[in-house]
């Protein structure tokens, strides 16, 4: 069991000391209550608009607004702008006594931004500053607003322009590379022209034409060879050539028939009439160019004009079809050349032609980015996309918004009744000394047989009355008369305390 007059009088014999630190703390609780400056307390509400022109393919969101606010947030609260609205607005007056660090800090400290949003729920942030001085926590307020509006603007367009940018030269890049791509593709089809896929239908179809001629050519050569080879025969057993075996020229062959004609025409037409003065021409002119081609056979030294002017006919023509024949034979190695090398240029070919593909579709779709780049810079430049607007400018308030005086005084008293619990509990875990039979029997199990009380005489007894009553009154008269003199001679209670805090690093 709990021994209540044991307790009761540990806490009247330390009643002093917790009775002096409740009243210390307690004082300056109320000093700090009552002399604490009024704060006024001012706010702007700024709303996130969607845009007017809204793509489909763009259209925001909440979380991209919340992600919005939170970087223009994190700019505002830089250290460069808070300074600058501190110096500009004068906010902490002639105050020599603060640091570039802790004006930042103050700063800080009295600035709030709250956002609020969500699904199906409009996107909206609230500005609040706190001053002693009313005009400057609008002024503060209204200075933060500005800054918001023109981190947002510079964002925006920045953004925008960026983008752009970026696929302006995504454009140009992809343009030359396909260019590029397209030289490669000339110049592969320049130096394979002749073994190019595309045009593989139609030399196919030649060297089936050329084998065709060829093989015609063949036959031609094996007619004239046996056919001179006869006329030969025949003119070693006989001595004689028949003229129907003769071949004819062509340049006879023309004469023959242009005389045929001149004998039809001659039954119709006058002698002098143009058509058979021209036959008679062109007669003329066939006759002295057989005479040119019977001339080297007349040269021979056969023995035999006319069979000397018939082998070298069949000779010409033999060196003519032969001539003929290796042309199509060394065009015909030059196809299938070019037919069997066409397989692999197909493959590089197609290779060229895929990359420039792939080149050719990012291109597109980086054209398309362009363009939706475009439009979005017009739309910002504009103001037309999202943006921020202010819905309530912050106003200067006629009535303070701190400090809460009561709760001030409260936290004082508390803080004196936690630390006189404290010293209690504290003096009572140092202190080792055996004061109660049951702490002998807890430390040394043993049982005392009796237990003989201090017995107090009466002027011992007074004495110690009047210790007590002493240091009573020692508190409560002589504590606070020395923290009215603190307060009125050194320096007062509040910017004590407030020095202290700080000091501990609490503030």
């Amino acid at each position: 069991m709990i021994d209540l007059r044991f307790y009761w009088s540990l806490l009247m014999r330390r009643l002093p000391v917790m009775l002096a630190l409740i009243i210390i703390c307690s004082v300056f609780g109320a000093v700090w209550a009552i002399r604490a400056p009024s704060t006024y307390s001012t706010s702007a509400r700024l709303l996130v608009e969607n845009p007017r022109i809204l793509d489909g393919r763009d259209a925001p969101g909440t979380d991209s607004a919340n992600e919005m606010l939170q970087v223009i947030e994190q700019q505002l609260l830089t250290r460069a702008n808070l300074i600058d609205v501190a110096n500009k607005l004068d906010v902490f007056g002639r105050d020599g006594a603060l640091g570039v660090d802790e004006k930042l800090a103050l700063m800080r400290a009295n600035t709030v931004i709250r956002r609020t949003g969500g699904r199906d729920e409009a996107t909206m942030m609230t500005v609040t500053f706190t001053s002693p001085d009313p005009r400057i926590a609008a002024g503060v307020v209204n200075e933060y607003t500005t800054l918001i509006l023109g981190a947002n603007t510079r964002n925006r367009v920045g953004q925008a322009e960026n983008r752009l940018a970026f696929f302006q030269q995504e454009v140009e890049r992809l343009s030359q590379d396909l260019d590029g791509q397209n030289a490669r593709i000339l110049e592969f089809k320049r130096q394979n022209a002749a073994a190019l896929p595309e045009n593989l239908q139609y030399r196919q179809d030649r060297q089936s034409l050329l084998q065709e001629r060829v093989a015609r050519l063949e036959s031609d050569l094996a007619v004239l060879q046996a056919q001179r080879a006869e006329m030969v025969r025949l003119f070693e057993q006989t001595g004689n050539l028949p003229t129907q075996t003769a071949p004819q020229t062509p340049e006879q062959q023309q004469l023959a028939a242009l005389r045929a004609e001149l004998n039809s025409v001659l039954g119709v037409y006058a002698e002098n009439s143009p058509r058979v003065r021209a036959l008679r021409n062109r007669i003329a002119s066939a006759e002295r160019a057989a005479e040119g081609q019977a001339a080297p056979a007349q040269a021979s030294n056969s023995g035999n004009a006319l069979l000397d002017m018939n082998l070298s006919q069949i000779d010409s023509r033999v060196s003519a079809l032969q001539n003929e024949r290796e042309q199509a034979n060394q065009e015909l190695e030059n196809l299938a050349e070019s037919i069997n090398a066409t397989a692999a240029n197909a493959i590089a070919l197609g290779a060229l032609e895929r990359d420039q593909q792939n080149i050719q579709a990012r291109y597109n779709a980086a054209v398309a980015s362009l363009d939706q780049a475009r439009q979005v810079e017009r739309v910002e430049t504009s103001a037309q996309g999202q943006r921020i607007t202010v819905i309530e400018a912050a106003s200067v308030p006629g009535q303070p918004s701190g400090p809460n005086r009561k709760k001030i005084a409260a936290a004082g008293i508390g803080l004196g009744l936690g630390l006189a619990g404290g010293f209690f509990a504290l003096m009572e875990l140092l202190n080792n000394t055996i004061r109660r039979p049951a702490e002998l029997r807890s430390r040394f199990q043993i049982t005392p047989l009796a237990v003989i009380p201090h017995i107090e005489g009466r002027t011992e007894r007074r004495r110690r009355q009047a210790i007590r009553l002493a240091a009573i009154l020692a508190v409560v008269i002589v504590i606070p008369l020395g923290l009215w003199a603190i307060h009125t001679q050194y320096m007062p209670l509040d910017i004590l305390a407030q020095k202290i805090v700080t000091r501990l690093g609490l503030g």
